[in-house]
């Protein structure tokens, strides 16, 4: 049955089909929130043994409980420096949130300016940042409060479109771009190595040029592929540009969401210029969560070993979307497409152009709450109103296959909807 085949009765006998079955989701009243990737209960009961600790004191003989180590305990930088692949020298170790220190890394370029900047961000004409669409609404809104304009990239299936990337950086104004390499969000998309070597290698006109490199999603592995991209500031540091990357990690979806640890890695002297501005605002961050989430990770063999556990949780709601996505959505036509990752915390469906706020607001209606359509855009605006980000982790697989269902339903409706319009 193809959508885009049929005449106008064909439209009209569907539509009323439709309803009838949206009808009797809307009878269901059901309760289901996916608006965010939050990890499940069943996912958070994994991580209850690292509250054990008992014993407090760090490898340096410093008790994790009082003041110092305002870079993080030395175990910690050990730890994420190889997660990171940087050094512990070269590694900062924070609180429970990697967008936190995101946004102070903005705060820092934006108030004091960054080693090798004539001046602040905030003394700059105009300040640009580039912004892979879809992507993250959290990235976009920490550049957006400060004043950036935000400037969208496609994104592409081996990273942003690197042709409008290297003609961008060539104005001065253009301070950074926002990275998610491996299983980006919301695609599930990896960097390839060819991307990575390019935004090395390009030729940015600012000095202070920042690559945000966010690998939320490094471990989140859904199968036996373990996808990985190349070393970020291995490769600026072998194209003479070891101070544009700064690196971000945290075990938000790892342990618990709301009390993981963060960490950011760049090179020594943008190092040394992270820790004076944290040395005006912060003693230290919590440091017995620091120790507790080392002694209970370990290494990267603890981490893989346990993120298998989350992928045998996270695993099937997948592929219970992807299946009912194959069912409900591929034999009409070519009305919608998704991503199919394999790794990460998301998927992205992508509607018939003018269809995503009415599927999501459809769904709305029946008690499912949806991302809102547009926000994995700069400014919230998709300007083809097309992409949805889809988050499965949180519901359980039964509540997921009726939401994934009541979403078909919706797509259709919608897209059924919109080509009766267009024929008036």
């Amino acid at each position: 049955m193809n959508y885009l085949a049929m005449n106008r009765d064909e439209l009209i006998a569907e539509q009323q089909n439709l309803l009838r079955e949206y009808t009797a989701f809307k009878n269901m009243n059901l309760k289901l929130d996916m608006s965010r990737g939050k990890p499940s209960r069943e996912q958070l009961d994994l991580s209850l043994d690292m509250l054990k600790i008992t014993d407090y004191m760090d490898s340096s003989g410093a008790d994790a409980r009082n003041y110092g180590h305002l870079e993080g305990i030395p175990e910690a930088r050990q730890f994420f420096s190889q997660i990171l692949g940087v050094s512990p020298a070269e590694t900062f170790v924070g609180g429970n949130s990697s967008l936190h220190l995101m946004y102070h890394m903005i705060n820092l370029g934006w108030n004091f300016g960054f080693p090798g900047a004539k001046i602040p961000w905030k003394d700059c004409n105009k300040v640009k940042f580039i912004c892979p669409v879809p992507g993250y609404d959290r990235h976009f809104r920490i550049t957006e409060t400060f004043g950036f304009e935000l400037i969208s990239v496609p994104m592409l299936p081996d990273g942003p479109d690197m042709d409008m990337v290297e003609e961008l950086v060539r104005d001065p104004a253009v301070k950074g771009i926002w990275c998610v390499p491996v299983y980006s969000n919301p695609d599930g998309y990896i960097y390839s190595d060819n991307t990575v070597t390019r935004l090395a290698h390009m030729k940015a006109a600012a000095p202070d040029f920042k690559i945000f490199w966010d690998n939320a999603y490094g471990v989140h592995h859904l199968g036996d592929i373990r996808e990985t991209c190349p070393n970020i500031l291995q490769q600026c540091r072998k194209a003479g540009n070891e101070c544009r990357p700064l690196l971000f990690f945290s075990t938000s979806k790892i342990t618990f969401a709301g009390s993981g640890v963060a960490a950011l890695g760049a090179c020594l002297e943008i190092m040394k210029a992270i820790t004076n501005y944290f040395f005006s605002n912060i003693i230290s961050f919590d440091k017995v969560n620091q120790l507790r989430h080392v002694r209970f990770l370990k290494n990267e063999g603890g981490i893989a070993e346990h993120m298998q556990k989350h992928a045998e949780i996270i695993a099937p709601k997948f592929n219970v979307v992807i299946d009912t996505f194959n069912k409900g959505l591929a034999p009409f036509g070519n009305i919608a497409r998704w991503t199919e990752p394999r790794g990460g915390y998301f998927l992205s469906l992508y509607t018939m152009k003018g269809c995503a706020a009415r599927t999501v607001e459809l769904c709305r209606q029946a008690g499912v709450t949806l991302t809102g359509a547009g926000a994995a855009f700069p400014y919230g605006k998709d300007p083809d109103d097309s992409h949805i980000r889809i988050a499965p982790t949180f519901p359980s697989t039964k509540e997921l296959g009726t939401a994934a269902h009541l979403l078909c339903v919706a797509v259709r409706l919608a897209t059924v909807e919109r080509l009766l319009n267009s024929e008036r």
